[in-house]
């Protein structure tokens, strides 16, 4: 059983960002497997989560540089936007490795994340990207 699909919904039609996409629901179906074994291993959750803040820098690092490049006027909301996210999964983990149990808390966050900020917010940019020619 799987979390999250991909969907044509998700689809930006910018190869390197939606690779980047669907490895992150990847690894959001891993956690969520891992979570609903019998014996959850901790440290599997915490490589886990910390791959996924890891990437998510990473993977938010790229979109912004595009941003910048392409003069993108929503720059400043969508970086706070990838800046609170960063802050929420990274407190998650914290309470995580504090011994508390937060799996549908995190689940629940990764999941409706990654729904409305590809299929909303970063639709946006994409939009922009074509009215601009540039995709």
């Amino acid at each position: 059983m799987t979390i999250m699909q991909w969907t044509d919904e998700l689809e930006l039609g910018m190869e390197e960002i939606d690779g980047q996409h669907r490895w992150l629901i990847d690894q959001t179906n891993a956690l969520q497997q891992e979570l609903a074994r019998d014996q959850t291993r901790r440290e599997v959750v915490s490589a886990l989560l910390e791959g996924l803040i890891d990437y998510t820098h990473d993977h938010f690092i790229a979109e912004e540089v595009l941003f910048e490049q392409h003069g993108y006027p929503a720059i400043a909301a969508h970086k706070a936007q990838h800046s609170l996210f960063t802050s929420r999964v990274t407190k998650l983990l914290l309470r995580f490795e504090e011994g508390e149990e937060v799996d549908s808390e995190v689940l629940q966050l990764l999941q409706n994340w990654l729904a409305n900020h590809i299929g909303k917010t970063d639709r946006a940019y994409v939009d922009y990207f074509r009215e601009q020619g540039l995709l």
